[in-house]
Formats: C-alpha cells, sequence, structure tokens
C-alpha cells in the first residue's frame, strides 16, 4: 500500500476544525506537510496510509485553528498597570499620551512586542492585528517570536517621535510594506487611529490607498459616546456617518470596539460588508458601554474578537476574552442562545481572519490551509468531565491548559514553553523599562 509523507502527525482526543460549523472530530490525527494541513484522518487511516517524521500524542487535549486577536497594540505591555481606572479620554489624554511621547521609540516598541508576543504565544494566540508607532520594530520582534502578524501602517494627525505628518506617517507605512511584504508571516492593515484623531484629509488618502493596495482599513470606531458627541459638534454628524461619506465603508473596514451604534448604523455596516473588532475586557474597564453584538451578528455583520492592549484591559488572553464576549452577549440580549460556544469559538478563530482576509489561509482546520494549530489540554480539574469540549474551550478552560502552539507548522510552543523567546530575558527588559518610565513620571 502507498504511503502519504507528512511532516508532522498530531493526535488529539478532539480535533475542532471551526468549518464545517459545529463539527468536532474524535481520536483523530492532523497530518503537517510543508507548513500547511494536509489531511485530518481518522488514526487507524494514519497508521494506515500516512508516515510522519515527527508523531506528537495528545491525549485529553483539543485540537483547534490558532487564535487570532483582531485588535491589539502589542508594544503597550510595557504600559501595564501604568494608569487604571480612568476614562478613555482621560487615560489617553493626561496618562497614556505624554507617556509616550517620552519613551516609545524602536526599542521601546521591539521589546513591547517581544512580551506580547511570549504572553499571547502562552495563550495560543497565533495571529494579531497590531496598531501602534514603529511598526516595522513590532514586525521585527513578531518576526523573532515567529507569530503571524498584521501590522498596522498607523496614521494620526499629532506628530510623534515615529514620524511628523500625515505624509510622513503614511509613507513611511507603505515604504515598510514593500520591505515586508514577501515574509509568509506578514500581512498589513492600514491603521488610521480613530476619527477624532485623523482629519477628513488623511481619512481620503486612506481610502485611496486601501482601494488602490487591497489593504484592510483598521481603526478604532464609536468607542465612547464622547467620541460621538464630539463628532457632531466638530463634523455635524456621527463618526460613522463621516467615514461613510469619505469612502471608508466596504468589506475592508475594521471598525474597532463599535459600542455607541444605532440600528442605521448597524445597517450600514452589513450592507457594506465591514467587520467588528470587539473588546469586550477593554470596553467594560474604561466604562466604554456595551458593544450590540446581538445585533450585529443577527444582521449579518462579521464580529471577531480583540483584547486591545495591555494598558488598557490588561491581559492579551484570547480565552478570556471569548468567554466574556459570549458571556456579555447573553446577558445584554436577554437570549441564553444568542452565543453558542461553537460561534464564539469562530468569533475568535476564523471570524478574524476574515476581517483581515486571511481565512483562505487560517482560522479553520482545512486541508491546504497553514498549520497555525493550538493544543489545549482538557484532562484537569478545572474541565473535567467533559461532556462538550467546545463548551469546555470557550466557558471553562484558562490560558494556562495551552501546551503545543504551531505557527505555519513552525513549532513555536512546546509543553507549555515557548521555543522562540528567552523569557529570562525579557522580564528583565521588562523591569529595567518599569524603573525608566516610573522614574521620568516621578520627575
Amino acid at each position: 500500500m502507498n504511503e502519504f509523507a507528512a511532516d508532522l502527525r498530531i493526535d488529539a482526543d478532539w480535533i475542532v476544525p471551526v468549518r464545517p460549523e459545529n463539527a468536532v472530530i474524535t481520536n483523530a490525527s492532523l497530518m503537517v506537510r510543508a507548513g500547511n494541513i494536509a489531511a485530518i484522518t481518522s488514526r487507524d487511516d494514519a497508521d494506515r496510509s500516512w508516515r510522519a517524521d515527527r508523531r506528537v500524542n495528545l491525549p485529553g487535549h483539543a485540537l483547534i485553528p490558532g487564535l487570532v486577536n483582531l485588535h491589539t497594540h502589542a508594544a503597550m505591555t510595557l504600559l501595564r498597570g501604568y494608569a487604571d481606572d480612568l476614562p478613555l479620554m482621560s487615560w489617553l489624554n493626561d496618562h497614556i499620551w505624554p507617556a509616550e511621547a517620552r519613551h516609545a521609540n524602536a526599542e521601546f516598541v521591539r521589546d513591547g512586542t517581544r512580551l506580547a508576543c511570549l504572553e499571547m504565544l502562552h495563550g495560543g494566540i497565533t495571529c494579531f492585528n497590531d496598531m501602534y508607532f514603529f511598526p516595522g520594530a513590532t514586525l521585527e520582534a513578531a518576526g523573532e517570536a515567529g507569530i503571524r502578524i498584521a501590522a498596522g501602517l498607523i496614521l494620526v494627525d499629532f506628530p510623534s517621535a515615529y514620524a511628523s505628518d500625515t505624509d510622513d506617517y503614511l509613507r513611511k507605512g507603505l515604504e515598510l510594506r514593500d520591505a515586508w511584504r514577501d515574509q509568509p508571516l506578514a500581512h498589513f492593515c492600514l491603521a488610521p487611529h480613530a476619527p477624532y484623531s485623523v482629519g477628513d484629509r488623511g481619512l481620503e488618502k486612506i481610502a485611496t490607498y486601501a482601494a488602490q493596495l487591497d489593504l484592510p482599513i483598521h481603526m478604532h470606531v464609536h468607542e465612547t459616546a464622547d467620541e460621538v458627541r464630539l463628532s457632531l459638534e466638530r463634523y455635524g454628524v456621527r463618526p460613522l456617518a463621516r467615514l461613510k461619506s469619505l469612502g471608508l465603508l466596504g468589506p475592508g473596514l475594521i471598525a474597532v470596539h463599535a459600542v455607541h451604534l444605532n440600528d442605521q448604523e448597524i445597517t450600514w455596516l452589513a450592507e457594506h460588508g465591514c467587520h467588528v473588532a470587539h473588546c469586550p475586557a477593554s470596553n467594560l474597564k474604561l466604562a466604554s458601554g456595551f458593544s450590540p453584538v446581538a445585533k450585529l451578528l443577527d444582521t449579518g455583520v462579521n464580529v471577531g474578537i480583540g483584547s486591545d492592549g495591555a494598558a488598557s484591559n490588561n491581559r492579551l488572553d484570547m480565552l478570556a476574552e471569548t468567554r466574556l464576549a459570549a458571556l456579555l452577549c447573553k446577558g445584554i440580549s436577554g437570549n441564553p442562545a444568542s452565543l453558542p460556544a461553537h460561534r464564539a469559538l469562530e468569533m475568535a478563530t476564523l471570524a478574524g481572519a476574515r476581517a483581515l482576509g486571511l481565512d483562505n489561509r487560517i482560522g479553520s482546520l482545512e486541508i491546504g490551509k497553514s498549520a497555525d494549530l493550538v493544543a489545549i489540554d482538557l484532562d484537569r480539574p478545572t474541565t473535567q468531565p467533559c461532556y462538550d469540549p467546545v463548551s469546555q474551550l470557550v466557558y471553562s478552560a484558562g490560558r494556562e491548559q495551552v501546551s503545543h502552539v504551531w505557527v505555519g507548522g513552525n513549532q513555536v510552543v512546546a509543553d507549555g514553553r515557548c521555543q522562540t523567546l528567552d523569557e529570562t530575558r525579557l522580564l528583565s527588559r521588562a523591569h529595567a523599562w518599569r524603573g525608566r518610565i516610573a522614574g521620568s513620571n516621578a520627575n
């Protein structure tokens, strides 16, 4: 009998492919060849028909697609806990932006992103959509970690240590994309910060580049009631109406937070094929409000999940975000079936990939897709007995149960230990940054 060759065979008690919906494959094997998924088959068929260079046996584990963090500011791990328990605009204007003005340089971004990547990989996140200054340093750190990234080419109206004006931000961002576009784990978004921090000229340029280069637009939208009020005072319309008039609504828009939406705006998002990055913990911590997730889903809007930055969360923990998203959706809608476990897991994987235009590569376990994989040990007291592995993944499992992670078939976490980053060194760097930032704040 002919044998098929694979680089890696993974045996797991449960394989959760996400697509098709509600599927769970028991006692199966997943085969990886050249970084992609070559087969998902029974153990018996794997024994008969496949020869693998390496075999990983994971009894008691569920194997799922890598989690997609649809919105974060990775470098802000170095500001974790720096300014807590404040409303958004006070948090930004009085604390975060002044600290960034003093400290945000390429070294800060590189070290902060390394620390974020370590945390995210330990929690089963294999792809993150980022927005921050010095995106080149972010890409370098992600490359070291071996994690997939959608790098945001940031735009704000004010000068920073990174760029001087609108044209400088865009020029540097597009040059960075050209330099990195052939790297297999590097993807890109245009990232105007928010309607209140980018004027019409900048947004018009964003719309033009997005259309010409087929790049998603990653932007905070309708995060707070103050944002809506300010837009009405300054422009005479709500933010989403302004974005619509400027041509930014479309299948490339990832609207982050999307908390304060009326029914017309939800309809616009659906009609234009826009996506929403739901950040439940950040919305709660900053008292921004509750995103109408049930209405968005019912209207046909694709909703993924993001952690936001560690300065406003304070965890880059997608399993926790997914559980919180499911519970909030039920409580706000009054319908316990409004966001079932399988749909919540899809939001944390395939929906995020779809928003980034990467659903043909990642987000589900299908033949031909990249082997971005996460193994979660459900044979723990907190997830036993296990009647439904997907319910356990969403409602019970914690990121400490993530045991193995692969990105593009490369193992980046083995037996709970990151294989690509030096944890001791990163902790030392974090301690040094704490001293530097706290010291300058005291002065």
